[in-house]
């Protein structure tokens, strides 16, 4: 039994929960945390210190869920948010088909839309990536990241928001099985309107098809969430215009994805993980704020399509003491550091010990307190001597960054396990219409199946066939 504390009812104005009434949510909410486990989340409240709890643990409803694929214990981003978005299991890599690659898995984004409801799509990468893409294209494989593109502009829905479309950039449009023209040129002719920046964002009118992207990196992503150039749009903002542009007397399904904390965990990186859990949950935020002003008639999810990194919060090496607070000495992320670390091989100029100052700068890491939990011991230098000068050799990865990052995490007190997802089971909080079905411990396809039921989307409802084999 779960019990609604008075801090939930006070921070979400949560009511008391009642047997659902007959009438189905009119607008419905479906946040997913790429690769967030119960760890990061509360690594996230930890770390950055919070007033109160994140939006999210104050949800009066919890739950847990499976998260295996078909074909492997430790599932992908493919075949989990498969099994989020239509209620099947599929094989890893797959986007909404089955196992087979012959059948397509109708979405419950597609479900929402056959019944007038007005989709969107939202996600701190690219808007092609897996997750996102589970909810609007079907495609055999992961990778055929052209061929998802191109399906945005067929799938009819209303509202993508986040990063750009890897699908997009030239290296992956050369990969493409049948080229089909520019994206953004497709998305133009299926009567979308593209916007690059905040304030043309803000100009878009609703009832207007939008495809609204911001500043990006190589891989079409949004930054990392400690990284970002406050002239860039936040997953926040994305979220709150969201909802601007898809409210409406009908309603509206919207997907949103925190994505860059799954790549945060794959770096073993624990600061950028924590703050891209707060942006996410700072987008939550904006749906409990519409769900205030509906509370009869809207439902809010969150969930995590797998954990990533086997994080936990204690170590070996530290036993019971944590110090997770020396996570806030990080100012960039791993990856920042890394693009750093870059420019000074092409340059030639930065010295080890020039390195070992920004280490201290954007790190917190030092030789100058003997005494302090951030001190570089000589074995700790002889440690990072030998990375920077692997790395800096002209055809050399760079371990150096890592070996930086994780230093400051294991002073911190976290532990990693892995570099990949693990078959943790991940939280589902829930609040709104129908937010009690959510209890308990179950499967992620479960997950999509109590949507389609409490918001009474049919199952066969009419689905463009819009699959590239």
């Amino acid at each position: 039994m779960v019990s609604i504390s008075l801090f939930s009812q006070e921070i979400i104005g949560a009511p008391a929960l009642k047997p659902s009434a007959t009438a189905p949510p009119r607008y419905l909410f479906l946040f997913i945390g790429d690769g967030m486990g119960p760890a990061q989340i509360k690594l996230a409240d930890a770390v950055l210190d919070s007033q109160h709890t994140l939006t999210m643990n104050s949800f009066p409803v919890f739950g847990l869920a499976t998260t295996h694929a078909e074909n492997r214990y430790i599932t992908d981003s493919g075949a989990a948010s498969t099994a989020l978005a239509t209620g099947k299991k599929t094989t890893v890599g797959t986007i909404s088909m089955a196992g087979n690659h012959l059948d397509t898995l109708i979405t419950i984004a597609e479900m929402a839309k056959a019944k007038g409801m007005k989709t969107g799509i939202v996600s701190s990468v690219g808007i092609n990536d897996a997750t996102p893409a589970c909810f609007y294209a079907h495609t055999p494989s992961r990778s055929n990241s052209y061929d998802i593109a191109v399906q945005m502009a067929s799938s009819g829905f209303d509202y993508f928001g986040g990063g750009y479309a890897e699908g997009n950039l030239p290296e992956n449009r050369q990969k493409a099985h049948t080229f089909k023209g520019d994206i953004a040129e497709r998305m133009r002719s299926a009567k979308y309107l593209i916007t690059r920046n905040r304030n043309e964002l803000q100009k878009v009118k609703p009832g207007i098809r939008c495809w609204a992207y911001t500043g990006y990196d190589a891989k079409a992503a949004m930054d990392y969430a400690m990284d970002r150039n406050q002239e860039n749009i936040s997953l926040e903002e994305f979220t709150r215009e969201g909802i601007r542009l898809l409210d409406n007397p009908r309603g509206f399904f919207m997907m949103v994805e925190g994505g860059k904390i799954d790549w945060a965990c794959h770096a073993n990186d624990a600061a950028a993980a924590a703050h891209d859990v707060k942006a996410f949950d700072n987008a939550i935020a904006k749906a409990v704020a519409f769900y205030r002003r509906h509370p009869k008639e809207t439902l809010i999810i969150v969930t995590s399509d797998h954990e990533c990194g086997g994080l936990s919060l204690g170590n070996r090496a530290n036993g019971y003491d944590t110090r997770l607070s020396l996570l806030r000495r990080q100012k960039i992320s791993q990856q920042r550091f890394s693009e750093k670390v870059s420019s000074w091989k092409k340059s030639g100029t930065v010295t080890f010990p020039m390195a070992i100052d920004s280490v201290n700068t954007y790190y917190g890491l030092s030789m100058k307190d003997a005494d302090s939990t951030l001190a570089i011991t000589p074995a700790n230098y002889r440690t990072l001597e030998e990375a920077y000068t692997t790395t800096i050799k002209p055809e050399s990865t760079d371990s150096f960054s890592s070996a930086v990052t994780g230093m400051l995490n294991l002073r911190a007190g976290i532990g990693w396990s892995s570099n990949a997802h693990t078959a943790i089971p991940v939280q589902v909080f829930a609040i709104g219409r129908g937010a009690e079905r959510f209890r308990g411990f179950y499967d992620n396809t479960d997950i999509a199946k109590k949507i389609m039921q409490i918001a009474e989307l049919q199952k066969d409802a009419p689905s463009r066939i819009n699959q590239v084999k």
